[in-house]
């Protein structure tokens, strides 16, 4: 039987360094989609893309832009509904500005819920404009009708 004191130690190069190899060792593995097609992005991805163009039509169709305000996106609504929302689940919620605490105003949209109603893209584009449309009129004190004359009031 061999003496662990006459074994020497080898350091073996790790599989994962240098390039990475297809599974036949023949060459790097390239993207499946480019980045350029719309493929090639998330779901949460798009949902974010969604939500900018929302705000950018909102922000053009007022005529004023709303810098001030943060918009969020998260996966679910918390646990703990707001006294108003009883029974129903919650698609987006604004939270006014805290001076005092230095927070901005805050539009959060939950993006499970919202995609779960949405039949398809173009369904989904649609309300998340809706919804943004609702949140940034209850932030500043008007109807949806005021922000947008077309909005499903």
């Amino acid at each position: 039987m061999a003496d662990p004191a006459d074994v020497s130690t080898t350091v073996l190069p790790s599989r994962r360094s240098g390039k990475r190899r297809d599974r036949h060792g023949r060459g790097m593995r390239g993207p499946l989609l480019p980045p350029t097609v719309p493929g090639a992005r998330s779901r949460s991805e798009q949902f974010d893309a969604m939500l900018l163009t929302a705000v950018q039509v909102v922000e053009q169709r007022l005529g004023q832009n709303l810098d001030r305000v943060d918009y969020a996106v998260e996966e679910v609504p918390p646990s703990a509904p707001a006294p108003w929302e009883a029974g129903a689940v919650s698609l987006g919620r604004y939270f006014p500005a805290e001076p005092a605490a230095g927070l901005q105003a805050r539009i959060v949209l939950y993006r499970r819920p919202i995609t779960s109603r949405a039949l398809g893209q173009a369904d989904l584009a649609g309300m998340i404009y809706e919804v943004v449309v609702e949140q940034i009129a209850h932030l500043l004190g008007r109807s949806p009708e005021e922000i947008d004359p077309d909005h499903p009031g």
